[in-house]
């Protein structure tokens, strides 16, 4: 064993802990119990590894660890004797063979369809992502308690479920994208607080994203989509360090300096999306992902091709038919056919959309058609919906510079 640095043994912990916790629903079909066991070997992992060095298979010495203080639990529990002998006859180091595939399986348990959204969120943060649950609380903006309590739920409603989700495993893939889109797009659009975007949440999301792409076949089904995923979180999290100011006010796409966007994420996220878009008809991750890379790609927000980013618009909302599809191709139809066209698209899904982005689009598209009042009511409107602090102080802020002469 060798004596790693911090930052090693937290990677090797959220790589191995995963796959630990899958090996142990397996064997006792009891995810709380399962998860209790391996959250005791992490905590003698924490206590072991930074003196005596990590071991060769850290997957292996958790399930090790965490098998005995399951058997341990079983004992002290007569009702559970019959559970005790199933334990005992594996042996623990024998478990983690198929690790790769278990880890997947976790992945799609942790979204049970079952599950509410925030479950599913809270729970893969937990069992796949590694964080504790004031990591979670802190990230989704909600308090200890409440994360505590989903995730205890979600453990007791997966109570006796199989590890194995059979034929609906394909089934689910677009289930996990989803939760695992949702936990970006909050780490980068936060619903509440004081900060709009959360680094070490949009980190966290990625990483899973990339654990889920690495763990599939190249001739699955659902990885072109996986892959899709992934690039627009790269071309998302490029832009991240010109999304705010030093003041952390809110700064749009449009006035972004875009020298500090990070090219090297930008170029990872075309590659893989230009491979995706190669293996079969394209699905709506594929085509957000695609509508990030023209705005990445461009050198000036001038200099955007919005009659690219319309077009792939349109196909989203085919693919992808619903209000957010329909306010992002509105403000495309504004820089297009002008904002009077886009300001119709908007009031075509008024009251089926969020109420807060249906002002923010309009107020910008009302600030390019040049009806300044309107503009500025729609930003106040806008300010008053929000519940984050830093989106809150811009929509003030444009308010009050909204020019009465036309123009953008």
């Amino acid at each position: 064993m060798s004596r790693p640095p911090l930052g090693a043994l937290t990677a090797a912990v959220r790589s191995a802990a995963p796959r630990a916790l899958a090996v142990m629903v397996r064997r006792t079909g009891a995810f709380d119990d399962a998860e209790d066991a391996v959250q005791e070997a992490l905590l003698a992992a924490w206590g072991q590894w930074p003196r005596e060095g990590m071991p060769e298979n850290p997957a292996a010495w958790l399930v090790s660890v965490a098998s005995r203080r399951y058997v341990d639990a079983v004992r002290s529990d007569a009702a559970r004797r019959a559970r005790e002998e199933s334990a005992t006859r594996q042996e623990p180091g024998r478990a983690v063979a198929s690790d790769v595939d278990d880890t997947l399986r976790l992945f799609l348990l942790c979204c049970h369809p079952s599950l509410s959204p925030a479950s599913q969120m809270a729970l893969t943060l937990r069992c796949v992502g590694g964080l504790t649950t004031r990591e979670i609380a802190r990230g989704l903006l909600a308090t200890e308690a409440t994360v505590a309590q989903r995730i205890s739920r979600a453990k007791a409603t997966l109570r006796g479920v199989p590890l194995e989700p059979g034929g609906e495993m394909t089934e689910r893939i677009p289930v996990l994208l989803d939760v695992l889109s949702l936990i970006h797009t909050e780490a980068h659009s936060a619903v509440e607080g004081e900060d709009i975007t959360r680094p070490p949440l949009a980190a966290e999301a990625l990483r899973l994203a990339r654990l889920l792409l690495s763990l599939g076949r190249p001739d699955d089904p659902w990885r072109p989509e996986a892959a899709g995923l992934v690039a627009l979180m790269l071309l998302t999290d490029a832009r991240a360090p010109a999304r705010a100011d030093r003041q952390g006010l809110l700064v749009p796409l449009a006035h972004q300096d875009r020298s500090l966007w990070r090219a090297d994420l930008i170029a990872e996220g075309v590659e893989l999306l230009t491979d995706a878009l190669t293996q079969e008809r394209a699905g709506r991750y594929q085509v957000r992902a695609a509508i990030a890379a023209v705005h990445d790609e461009a050198e000036t927000a001038s200099g955007t091709d919005w009659r690219q980013i319309l077009g792939l618009y349109e196909v989203l909302c085919r693919l992808d038919p619903g209000p957010v599809s329909e306010l992002g191709r509105a403000v495309a139809v504004g820089e297009v056919a002008g904002p009077d066209a886009g300001l119709q698209v908007v009031a075509a899904v008024e009251g089926r959309a969020s109420p807060l982005r249906v002002a923010a689009v309009r107020a910008h598209l009302l600030r390019r058609a040049g009806r300044a009042d309107e503009a500025r009511d729609e930003y106040q409107r806008a300010a008053g919906l929000t519940r984050n602090g830093a989106e809150r102080r811009w929509f003030r802020s444009a308010a009050g510079t909204v020019r009465r002469t036309p123009g953008r």
